[in-house]
């Protein structure tokens, strides 16, 4: 290996090394904040659980969680709240809190019983107005499905309300090939109503 093969070695594995110490402790910066940033927890509750409308981080995809930090870094999707942070967080930051919050799991719990108002469109869509069901994308029960289709079980009935909301009127856009808008445009107020309530009570795993 020729000197300057090596020193340009040495200078990238440094340069690693020192974006790897600048990036905080994921469970510090998740519990109490760190490097300026508050605490995750204060928005998205301490088991990363979602609170009101702010979203469930726990055991989401971590590629996706990711995507959506780079999102709101870049100005892709905007937040009053998550925007600034995002900006703020460096790469590294974001890589390691997608990496936390995807490893994170909760209890199962077990599916509600009972015919719910929301079942109908959540399973099987509205197809006369090109609203598939909301599972032949996010899976099963909403559990997820790869990088680009987040699980929607257990999120806040408020936070998937209030994006199904922003979908259909075009606040949001950061959406595979515009899946979501299309899909959204075609609910009513109470169909984004009962699918978001109805998701809220499915469990975040298969029930055992």
């Amino acid at each position: 290996m020729s000197v300057t093969r090596m020193c340009a070695g040495l200078v990238l594995c440094g340069a690693a090394a020192v974006a790897q110490a600048q990036a905080p402790d994921p469970a510090q910066l998740a519990s109490s904040g760190a490097d300026g940033l508050a605490s995750c927890a204060s928005c998205h509750g301490a088991r990363g659980e979602g609170m009101a409308a702010m979203p469930r981080l726990a055991g989401i995809n971590a590629a996706y969680l990711r995507k959506q930090l780079e999102d709101f870094a870049s100005g892709t999707r905007e937040h009053a709240l998550m925007s600034p942070i995002a900006k703020a967080m460096s790469p590294e930051t974001r890589e390691a809190m997608a990496g936390y919050y995807g490893a994170m799991r909760l209890p199962a719990g077990a599916a509600p019983t009972g015919v719910h108002p929301g079942a109908r469109v959540a399973e099987r869509g509205a197809w006369d107005r090109n609203v598939p069901g909301c599972v032949q994308c996010h899976g099963p029960g909403g559990r997820g499905v790869g990088d680009a289709f987040p699980a929607i079980a257990g999120q806040t009935a408020d936070y998937l309300s209030t994006q199904l909301e922003a979908w259909k009127s075009g606040r949001r856009s950061n959406d595979p090939i515009g899946l979501m808008q299309a899909a959204a445009r075609g609910l009513t107020a109470e169909e984004i109503r009962d699918v978001s309530d109805y998701f809220s009570r499915q469990p975040m795993q298969a029930p055992r």
